[in-house]
Protein backbone atom coordinates (compact mmCIF):
# COMPACT_ATOMS: atom_id res chain seq x y z
CA UNK A 1 0.00 0.00 0.00
CA UNK A 2 1.20 3.69 -0.62
CA UNK A 3 -0.47 6.91 0.65
CA UNK A 4 -0.11 9.60 -2.09
CA UNK A 5 -0.90 13.36 -1.09
CA UNK A 6 -1.49 15.38 -3.93
CA UNK A 7 -2.04 19.21 -4.47
CA UNK A 8 -2.08 21.73 -7.42
CA UNK A 9 -1.88 25.26 -7.73
CA UNK A 10 0.01 26.62 -5.15
CA UNK A 11 1.11 29.50 -7.09
CA UNK A 12 4.27 30.19 -4.73
CA UNK A 13 2.25 29.34 -1.30
CA UNK A 14 2.68 26.66 0.49
CA UNK A 15 -0.13 26.19 3.43
CA UNK A 16 1.28 25.27 6.55
CA UNK A 17 -1.14 22.41 7.65
CA UNK A 18 -0.28 20.30 4.27
CA UNK A 19 2.47 19.29 6.57
CA UNK A 20 0.11 17.18 9.20
CA UNK A 21 -2.43 16.48 6.70
CA UNK A 22 0.62 15.03 4.36
CA UNK A 23 2.50 13.32 7.78
CA UNK A 24 1.46 9.57 6.89
CA UNK A 25 2.00 9.83 2.82
CA UNK A 26 4.59 7.72 1.63
CA UNK A 27 4.71 10.60 -1.54
CA UNK A 28 3.23 13.91 -2.60
CA UNK A 29 2.34 14.40 -6.08
CA UNK A 30 2.25 18.45 -7.35
CA UNK A 31 0.00 18.63 -10.16
CA UNK A 32 1.34 21.79 -11.52
CA UNK A 33 1.77 25.81 -11.04
CA UNK A 34 3.95 25.25 -8.44
CA UNK A 35 4.92 29.02 -8.79
CA UNK A 36 8.35 29.65 -6.49
CA UNK A 37 11.03 26.62 -6.04
CA UNK A 38 10.77 27.32 -2.44
CA UNK A 39 7.05 25.10 -2.47
CA UNK A 40 9.33 22.36 -4.08
CA UNK A 41 12.21 22.39 -1.57
CA UNK A 42 9.65 22.89 1.67
CA UNK A 43 7.82 20.02 0.28
CA UNK A 44 11.40 17.49 -0.72
CA UNK A 45 11.85 18.02 3.31
CA UNK A 46 7.97 16.41 3.93
CA UNK A 47 8.08 13.55 1.36
CA UNK A 48 9.32 12.21 -1.66
CA UNK A 49 7.61 14.81 -4.38
CA UNK A 50 6.65 13.89 -8.02
CA UNK A 51 5.31 17.08 -9.76
CA UNK A 52 4.73 18.46 -13.34
CA UNK A 53 5.10 21.83 -14.30
CA UNK A 54 2.16 24.57 -14.78
CA UNK A 55 1.22 27.15 -17.17
CA UNK A 56 2.49 29.98 -14.67
CA UNK A 57 5.55 28.36 -14.19
CA UNK A 58 9.03 29.62 -14.76
CA UNK A 59 11.51 28.35 -16.93
CA UNK A 60 13.24 26.83 -13.58
CA UNK A 61 10.36 24.88 -12.72
CA UNK A 62 9.96 24.03 -15.88
CA UNK A 63 13.18 22.74 -16.26
CA UNK A 64 13.20 20.62 -12.94
CA UNK A 65 9.82 19.18 -13.69
CA UNK A 66 8.45 17.80 -17.07
CA UNK A 67 5.03 18.65 -18.57
CA UNK A 68 3.18 15.26 -17.77
CA UNK A 69 4.47 11.93 -16.12
CA UNK A 70 3.12 8.76 -15.93
CA UNK A 71 3.02 7.26 -12.85
CA UNK A 72 2.57 3.22 -11.57
CA UNK A 73 1.81 2.54 -8.12
CA UNK A 74 0.90 -0.95 -7.22
CA UNK A 75 -0.38 -2.10 -10.31
CA UNK A 76 -2.16 1.53 -11.60
CA UNK A 77 -0.77 3.73 -13.67
CA UNK A 78 -2.20 7.55 -13.03
CA UNK A 79 -1.11 10.53 -15.83
CA UNK A 80 -0.09 13.60 -13.91
CA UNK A 81 -0.46 16.60 -15.70
CA UNK A 82 -1.70 20.06 -15.15
CA UNK A 83 -4.13 21.39 -18.47
CA UNK A 84 -5.87 17.72 -18.60
CA UNK A 85 -9.44 19.79 -20.05
CA UNK A 86 -12.88 18.99 -18.69
CA UNK A 87 -13.22 15.45 -18.12
CA UNK A 88 -14.46 13.48 -20.83
CA UNK A 89 -13.08 16.40 -23.36
CA UNK A 90 -9.69 16.25 -22.90
CA UNK A 91 -7.73 18.34 -24.91
CA UNK A 92 -5.82 17.03 -27.85
CA UNK A 93 -2.28 16.13 -25.96
CA UNK A 94 -4.30 14.58 -23.18
CA UNK A 95 -6.11 12.10 -25.99
CA UNK A 96 -2.61 11.50 -27.61
CA UNK A 97 -1.71 10.53 -24.17
CA UNK A 98 -4.30 7.75 -23.52
CA UNK A 99 -4.23 6.72 -27.25
CA UNK A 100 -0.73 5.69 -27.03
CA UNK A 101 -0.98 3.95 -23.07
CA UNK A 102 -4.03 2.33 -23.10
CA UNK A 103 -4.13 1.13 -19.59
CA UNK A 104 -3.92 4.37 -17.77
CA UNK A 105 -6.31 4.39 -14.86
CA UNK A 106 -6.44 7.61 -13.43
CA UNK A 107 -5.93 11.48 -14.57
CA UNK A 108 -4.27 13.78 -12.11
CA UNK A 109 -4.31 17.20 -13.06
CA UNK A 110 -4.81 21.32 -11.62
CA UNK A 111 -5.42 24.48 -13.83
CA UNK A 112 -8.90 24.83 -13.31
CA UNK A 113 -9.02 25.56 -9.18
CA UNK A 114 -12.02 22.78 -8.84
CA UNK A 115 -11.66 19.89 -6.72
CA UNK A 116 -13.48 17.22 -8.62
CA UNK A 117 -13.17 13.45 -7.97
CA UNK A 118 -15.13 11.48 -10.78
CA UNK A 119 -15.44 8.03 -12.80
CA UNK A 120 -15.16 9.01 -16.15
CA UNK A 121 -17.50 6.42 -17.75
CA UNK A 122 -16.42 7.67 -21.18
CA UNK A 123 -12.63 6.57 -20.97
CA UNK A 124 -13.21 4.03 -18.24
CA UNK A 125 -11.06 6.26 -15.74
CA UNK A 126 -10.78 8.00 -12.63
CA UNK A 127 -10.39 11.56 -12.88
CA UNK A 128 -8.92 13.55 -10.09
CA UNK A 129 -8.14 17.05 -9.34
CA UNK A 130 -7.22 18.20 -5.85
CA UNK A 131 -8.46 22.17 -6.46
CA UNK A 132 -5.70 24.83 -5.68
CA UNK A 133 -3.68 25.09 -2.69
CA UNK A 134 -2.82 28.36 -3.25
CA UNK A 135 -3.91 31.74 -2.21
CA UNK A 136 -4.13 33.08 -5.87
CA UNK A 137 -6.96 32.57 -8.42
CA UNK A 138 -10.42 32.29 -8.45
CA UNK A 139 -11.59 29.29 -6.00
CA UNK A 140 -13.01 29.93 -2.86
CA UNK A 141 -11.69 27.50 -0.75
CA UNK A 142 -8.16 26.16 -0.71
CA UNK A 143 -8.17 22.56 -1.20
CA UNK A 144 -6.00 19.47 -1.13
CA UNK A 145 -6.43 15.76 -1.32
CA UNK A 146 -5.15 12.32 -0.42
CA UNK A 147 -5.56 8.28 -1.35
CA UNK A 148 -4.31 5.45 -0.39
CA UNK A 149 -3.37 2.70 -3.55
CA UNK A 150 -3.93 -0.76 -2.18
CA UNK A 151 -4.20 -4.09 -4.19
CA UNK A 152 -4.92 -2.36 -7.20
CA UNK A 153 -7.75 -0.13 -5.98
CA UNK A 154 -7.76 3.88 -5.15
CA UNK A 155 -9.00 4.17 -1.19
CA UNK A 156 -9.60 6.24 1.66
CA UNK A 157 -9.66 9.48 -0.59
CA UNK A 158 -9.47 12.50 2.15
CA UNK A 159 -10.11 15.91 0.92
CA UNK A 160 -8.72 19.00 3.60
CA UNK A 161 -9.94 22.53 3.23
CA UNK A 162 -7.76 24.84 3.83
CA UNK A 163 -9.84 28.08 4.55
CA UNK A 164 -10.40 30.84 1.94
CA UNK A 165 -7.87 31.83 -0.07
CA UNK A 166 -6.77 35.58 0.11
CA UNK A 167 -8.63 38.44 -1.58
CA UNK A 168 -8.17 39.50 -4.74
Amino acid sequence: MRRIGLLSDTHSYLDPTLKSFFEDCDEIWHAGDIGDMKVMQELEKWKVIKAVHGNIDSGDVKRLYPEYQIIEVEKRKFLLIHIAGRMGQYNKNVIDILKSNSDIHCIICGHSHILKVQNDSKFNILYMNPGAAGKHGFHLIKTALKFEVESNQIKNLQVIELGKRAKI
